[in-house]
């Protein structure tokens, strides 16, 4: 098991804890919400994380964000090991009247911590064949 150091920042942070055996993602808690310069609402989850060198974090909205009226502006944040700041989410609602938003106490999003590999490419005149090609969106034809 992968141990990583977390800080709270504000006493009333939560620990990210799996909800059930076999998760992948630990549900993140909105300890206060703000609006930014591009009328982006932001939560903030009251916590500071050490990503070891070598994974990231990856951070989504919860299955149930289908329930507001709120999209994940980058749609999936990254949380590099070199980053020791609070751990937030910028939703933008999908209407201007009365949008369903979360409150400070909601989970608002999950983090998955994975290993990610160095990566040098090579330049070449030539890519190896393969049946798919160069086929791009929708060219699997389902």
């Amino acid at each position: 098991m992968l141990k990583i150091n977390i800080k709270k920042l504000v006493p009333e942070a939560v620990i990210p804890s799996y909800a059930k055996p076999g998760d992948a993602g630990m549900d993140l808690v909105a300890t206060s919400i703000g609006i930014d310069e591009y009328n982006n609402t932001v939560y903030g989850t009251g916590i500071a994380i050490e990503i070891p060198e070598g994974y990231v974090g990856l951070i989504f909205p919860r299955s149930s964000n289908a329930k507001t009226d709120l999209y994940l502006t980058n749609h999936v944040g990254v949380i590099d090991s070199g980053y020791r700041g609070e751990i937030m989410f910028k939703f933008r609602a999908t209407r201007t009247t009365f949008p369903k938003e979360y409150k400070v106490g909601d989970r608002v999003g999950q983090i998955i911590i994975l290993p990610y590999p160095q990566v040098a490419f090579i330049e070449t005149d030539e890519l190896s064949s393969t049946e798919r090609g160069e086929g791009g969106f929708g060219s699997t034809g389902k």
